[in-house]
């Protein structure tokens, strides 16, 4: 394997398909024929070597346990190779971004290469699409990693999200702000639609091809929904059954403090997945209306927005749909199904950080209060939530570790009086059981900007074992892991400084 800071060398000849790769591959999406997707020819990086590998991930799709030293797994997932079977497309879709419409869209940096183990397999930054809109098709180290890592942190952390096998690099130059070096993750879901491809087909009256698009989908992914009574009953169905999804993904974001960054409709999974790691960022201090994309000027995607946005974002999808539903009050009756969906599932999560086994009204006011106390002093969120689990053990007057942390400590002391007296009122309470379940639901470890900046730096060196060392840690972030406190600590000044855009 070449040193990754060796010379960038001329780009080879595609090379003939491989057949030392993992099998069988299948085309179902791409069967869905050529109004869908659009066949694409191979861009190959030079001299490609391995940044980052996922051998759980690996195992579940089947590859064999030596595959971190094959070639041929190195090439293919580089896109420098095609296997047997596979078949690199990319597909068309639209979408709204930043609230705007923002017609054809597309694949314009990834590059599927059909369903291996029943998962579609995808290539970001593998080269120019027919949707690249003069772009590059590339993505450079900096973001792939990023993506990587928080891919496999969300996952780790329950929430749902594509998955990332691998990342590779090549000192291939790439331009973005400055010189940089190209990249290539590979993306893993059931199915990388998004609402954006309803859009596009209802948008440029393909009804036809709308309804192909709604019925793959139920019968791949919402079965259920096909006997739904009346003619657009899968279809109303359908919609709700996006709508509750991606409910709960959205208040799970809430409850750990993820930010998106950019919920366009057309970064938005029809399966409720996170999809499209670009400008997120786990929040340091607790502020509800942080933005965390530096592209986002009128920051229409603060934290505390994103409910809302999804829910407008849904909207469009029904309204993409209204061809199959015909009745908009069906479809309406469908989406409005999110204004309880919502908020009962982020009652839910906020309930177990608690320590609660079950959501309860009485536990709203110990919410509301505890995250206005979070805001007004810009706690940090990830921290205050993993110093109360361990207190909560003995939930006794020795509340340093939490009190600390607040500058007015008489608010933080009548907060956690209160907190003590509502589990208290629980027949069967026992402090030791309240302090295990919050342990399980709050994480010592995040994604922060701080860390994976780390890890980017030391990567541009040719250094990867901080992204190793980080990936251990964050696949299980429940864990104390007592070697790495430091990355359980408070972010550094520097981190503020740190920008992250759309080009993330």
């Amino acid at each position: 394997m070449p040193h990754p800071l060796s010379p960038v060398v001329s780009l080879p000849e595609a090379p003939a398909p491989s057949t030392a790769t993992p099998g069988p591959w299948t085309q179902r999406y791409a069967a869905l024929g050529e109004d869908f997707v659009a066949p694409l020819t191979p861009s190959p990086l030079p001299a490609p070597y391995w940044v980052g590998r996922n051998d759980a991930l690996a195992t579940q799709l089947g590859l064999s346990s030596d595959w971190a030293v094959s070639d041929a797994l190195l090439q293919v997932f580089t896109g420098n190779q095609v296997p047997v079977g596979a078949a690199q497309t990319a597909s068309v879709y639209s979408g709204h971004q930043f609230g705007v419409w923002a017609g054809q869209l597309g694949d314009g940096r990834a590059c599927a290469l059909g369903q291996l183990a029943d998962q579609e397999v995808q290539l970001k930054g593998a080269g120019p699409t027919p949707y690249s809109r003069r772009g590059d098709g590339r993505a450079v180290l900096r973001s792939s990693i990023r993506e990587f890592l928080c891919s496999e942190a969300m996952h780790a952390l329950g929430i749902p999200t594509t998955r990332a096998l691998c990342v590779t690099g090549s000192n291939a130059p790439v331009w973005r702000e400055t010189q940089e070096t190209a990249a290539v993750v590979t993306r893993v879901a059931p199915s990388f639609v998004r609402f954006g491809h309803f859009e596009h087909f209802s948008h440029t009256q393909q009804h036809a091809q709308l309804r192909t698009l709604a019925d793959y989908v139920i019968d791949h992914f919402y079965p259920e929904c096909r006997s739904a009574a009346g003619d657009d009953g899968p279809y109303v169905a359908l919609l709700q059954a996006v709508t509750g999804r991606t409910a709960e993904m959205v208040a799970h974001w809430q409850s750990v403090g993820f930010c998106h960054g950019v919920m366009n409709t057309d970064n938005m999974s029809i399966l409720g997945l996170t999809l499209d790691y670009g400008p997120f960022q786990f929040l340091d201090g607790y502020d509800p209306a942080h933005i965390c994309n530096h592209s986002d000027n009128q920051g229409r995607y603060a934290f505390h927005k994103q409910p809302n946005v999804a829910y407008w974002n849904l909207f469009c999808l029904g309204q993409a749909l209204i061809p199959l539903i015909g009745e908009q009050e069906h479809a309406i009756a469908a989406l409005e199904t999110y204004k309880t969906r919502y908020p009962q599932a982020l009652a839910t999560r906020m309930a177990a950080k608690l320590g609660f086994a079950q959501a309860h009204e009485n536990q709203r006011p110990l919410i509301e209060t505890v995250l206005k106390l979070l805001a007004q002093e810009r706690v940090d969120f990830t921290i205050f939530w993993r110093r109360l689990s361990h207190w909560a053990a003995s939930m006794d007057a020795g509340n340093a570790s939490v009190r600390d942390l607040f500058v007015d400590r008489a608010a933080a002391d009548a907060w956690l009086a209160d907190f003590r007296a509502l589990h208290a009122q629980d027949a069967s309470f026992y402090s030791a059981a309240v302090s295990a379940r919050m342990l399980r639901t709050n994480p010592k470890f995040v994604l922060r900007n701080h860390l994976g900046e780390l890890a980017i730096r030391a990567a541009k060196t040719g250094d990867f074992s901080v992204l190793h060392q980080l990936q251990t840690v964050l696949v299980d972030p429940f864990a104390e892991h007592p070697t790495h406190e430091e990355w359980a600590g408070f972010a550094p000044d520097w981190a503020a400084g740190i920008e992250i855009s759309c080009s993330s």
